[in-house]
């Protein structure tokens, strides 16, 4: 009981009845949400005050990326298959006087700073899903170091708002359960819950309804980066017009079958049937790659990397071609472009393979630049926080 007086003086409670131990738990819990903790220690009160948490996010390749027709809200439904890369950057969130935006090393330059960066939003996000109170000040500083590039179909961007997301609800102690914050990052943007997620996994509508896949095995892979950027919206665009000659082309061929059928030559399939409705674009997801990823074999899993955008980001910059065509010819096991890209994936066998791979790209000059990376990778993770101890 000596120790409550004491604590509650210390608190600013004079309640010493047999609600005070209720009325410290209390307190101590609204420190904890605050993003503190409290400790006694003898006749000695400890506070420690979380000042700044860093998360890790990854980068990642789509395994499987099969885009739908366009929808009435101008998204497409995706069947895709995420694979989480060990290509990290880190997001650092810390209380401040007024929101900000800081970033540093790769591509620093193209990632903007104000209400448009991903991350600014995961932060308004979380602010709108838990109330302003939970902030112990006005704004949030945000710190971004990157090394996944920028516009490079990695999900960089989507990535460093899985880190606020993981970053501020550690430091405001909000205590949201993954599925609460994939619920949040939904609304943030496609890949984003994944980013939260990690791993390999499988993604439907947009991409922000992921579902853990099950995998077997570490895989190899080597990234060649392109000096240009692909905004995801173009290449998609590209993707649509693409498919509108297809369906033209289809129709000229529809008429032909016609024809050739008034001459008696037989039924035929209607070709422009298979394009009217959209239905020859409905994705499916490769119950093929699925029983690759299990066996774990990157042989099996290299020839069934597929990615309907492809087509579109290589007609945007052709020089993708000539990069896959290298990665083909030395031996990896499947190249695909990343997502939107222009990066460029290359499975290979084991990482000696890998790192002969990347060797043979560098001096192919194909890209900008050349690594090698491991996945799958986890998703976001809270680093240790720094934190003040006052007494």
């Amino acid at each position: 009981m000596e120790m409550l007086k004491r604590l509650c003086v210390l608190t600013s409670r004079v309640d010493v009845s047999a609600n005070a131990e209720t009325a410290l738990t209390m307190a101590l819990r609204c420190r904890s949400v605050k993003g503190m903790d409290s400790a006694v220690v003898g006749d000695r009160y400890d506070q420690i005050i979380v000042t700044a948490v860093t998360a890790r996010v990854p980068a990642k390749v789509n395994l499987q990326l099969s885009v739908g027709p366009p929808r009435a809200d101008g998204y497409h439904d995706l069947v895709t298959v995420f694979h989480a890369l060990a290509l990290f950057d880190e997001v650092t969130v810390a209380p401040a006087e007024t929101d900000s935006v800081r970033v540093s090393g790769e591509g620093a330059a193209s990632v903007p700073l104000d209400g448009d960066n991903l991350a600014a939003r995961a932060v308004a996000a979380l602010t709108d899903a838990v109330g302003p109170g939970c902030r112990d000040e006005p704004g949030v500083a945000i710190e971004i170091r990157k090394r996944i590039p920028v516009a490079a179909g990695l999900a960089g961007g989507s990535a460093d708002a899985a880190g606020a997301l993981v970053a501020c609800n550690e430091l405001w102690g909000t205590g949201l359960s993954q599925q609460e914050l994939a619920e949040v990052a939904a609304r943030v943007g496609s890949d984003v819950a994944f980013a939260l997620l990690g791993g390999t996994a499988i993604g439907l509508g947009r991409g922000e309804q992921v579902t853990p896949a099950l995998v077997s095995g570490t895989y190899h892979w080597v990234l060649a980066f392109a000096a240009e950027q692909l905004s995801t919206a173009a290449v998609y665009a590209a993707c649509d017009r693409l498919r509108a000659t297809q369906a033209d082309r289809a129709t000229q061929a529809d008429r032909s079958t016609q024809a050739d059928r008034a001459d008696g030559d037989g039924p035929g399939e209607s070709a422009a049937g298979r394009w009217a409705d959209g239905s020859w674009a409905e994705p499916q997801l490769s119950t093929a790659l699925m029983a690759a990823l299990r066996s774990g074999d990157p042989t099996e899993v290299g020839p069934l990397l597929v990615n309907d955008l492809e087509p579109a980001a290589v007609s945007l910059l052709p020089r993708l071609r000539r990069a896959l065509a290298a990665g083909r010819e030395h031996g990896a096991l499947g190249a695909i472009v990343s997502g939107s890209g222009p990066t460029c994936a290359y499975l290979a066998r084991d990482g000696a393979h890998a790192r002969d791979l990347a060797v043979a790209l560098t001096s192919a000059d194909v890209c900008r630049s050349v690594i090698s990376v491991t996945g799958p990778a986890p998703g976001a993770t809270v680093l240790s926080p720094a934190a003040d101890q006052r007494w």
